[in-house]
């Protein structure tokens, strides 16, 4: 049964999604004829799969053979409402899943297909044939937000704002009433120790401890409404970047889990990385004005150090291939689907660091 409505014809070569896969060493692209796997940096084409037909969802395995597809575009390869297990080398179906709505996102692990509705997420074991372990309600999710790590699956809870972290090894279930309006937007860092959240406000970011469900940081964007498109954390949990509406990428300082009451700043090199360790420290905006009791919240909420503009049409997805490394890879039509590089470097104040664009390509015509 196709659940999703027909695209009218056109002309033009469109990005219908993105994903980068779990290192972000590669990314996945659905086009109206099938999919792309490009290698991240360089942003190089390292497949081009003609099915002839439409895929709106591709998400990968790692570097494995395994993709799950979901159809889209003009004219769907598949139904919207069924997640196939694809077999790249072999070329064929390995099993599929159907639902009775449309799928607005998937995740998959070595152990575990994530399949998201609108208000549900459905978790199988990765066999054949699959199995069912949990069904989850959630608030109205049209985004398909979920996070998937090692050990923890992150999703919306059952009322506006509020998150579900689910334990995939012991089955426990943590809710954390994170923001007062519908979520925008959810990460969990490379190593699964903290999450980070946005609302539809999106002026905002919020991070917690997996392990406590405590907030360890409230980051600020911006003042005005904004639409966050994507977060994401580094690989070392101690930076996180935020893309919205703004076609503004920003990043910011996140405090060390073991010693988040510890206030530093300045910059150093750790493991051969440049470090800004000012989380709790100089690049508060409002410096001190954010310990005079009874001032607007926003006085004391962290901002970010480094800013950047991208040009791309910025929704799409958003990742770190190192400590100071964020490619952001935008969905679309032509002049919107981008694949962008960023690098923090050093900046012109001792001290402190920049974030430039070092590079960029219109991925669809890559070769």
């Amino acid at each position: 049964m196709n659940v999703r409505p027909q695209i009218a014809e056109s002309g033009r070569s469109k990005a219908l999604s993105v994903s980068l896969n779990q290192d972000n060493s590669c990314f996945a692209v659905g086009v109206d004829s099938g999919f792309y796997i490009y290698h991240s940096d360089p942003c190089t084409k390292q497949e081009a799969k003609n099915l002839e037909a439409g895929i709106g969802i591709v998400e990968m395995l790692g570097r494995s053979n395994f993709l799950a597809l979901v159809g889209g575009g003009r004219a769907p390869k598949f139904p919207q409402n069924k997640v196939v297990i694809w077999n790249d080398v072999k070329a064929i179906t390995a099993f599929s899943l159907e639902f009775r709505s449309e799928i607005k996102a998937v995740r998959i692990s070595r152990s575990r297909i994530i399949a998201v509705l609108l208000n549900s997420v459905h978790i199988y074991a990765f066999s054949q044939p699959p199995e069912k372990l949990h069904v989850f309600e959630t608030y109205d999710n049209p985004l398909g937000l979920c996070a998937l790590s090692a050990k923890t699956l992150a999703f919306p809870g059952r009322k506006a704002g509020y998150l579900q972290l689910f334990d995939l090894s012991t089955g426990n279930v943590t809710i954390i009433p994170a923001h007062t309006t519908p979520l925008a937007a959810i990460s969990i860092s490379p190593n699964g120790d903290l999450i980070a959240t946005a609302s539809e406000r999106g002026t905002l970011i919020r991070v917690y401890s997996v392990a406590t469900s405590s907030m360890i940081a409230e980051l600020r964007r911006g003042l005005d409404h904004a639409t966050i498109f994507s977060i994401a954390i580094s690989p070392s949990s101690r930076k996180l970047a935020v893309t919205s509406d703004k076609s503004t990428i920003h990043v910011f300082d996140l405090p060390a889990l073991s010693q988040s009451s510890i206030h530093a700043s300045g910059t150093g090199v750790e493991n051969g990385t440049k470090t800004h360790n000012s989380a709790y420290g100089d690049n508060k905006k409002w410096g001190f004005l954010s310990k005079i009791p009874l001032l607007p919240k926003y006085f004391s909420s962290e901002w970010s150090f480094a800013h950047a503009t991208f040009e791309g049409g910025g929704r799409g997805c958003l990742g770190w291939t190192d400590e100071d490394t964020v490619i952001l890879i935008s969905s679309g039509e032509d002049q919107q689907a981008k694949w962008e590089k960023f690098v923090l470097v050093d900046g012109e104040v001792p001290g402190t660091l920049e974030l430039q664009r070092e590079g960029w390509r219109r991925y669809l015509d890559a070769e």
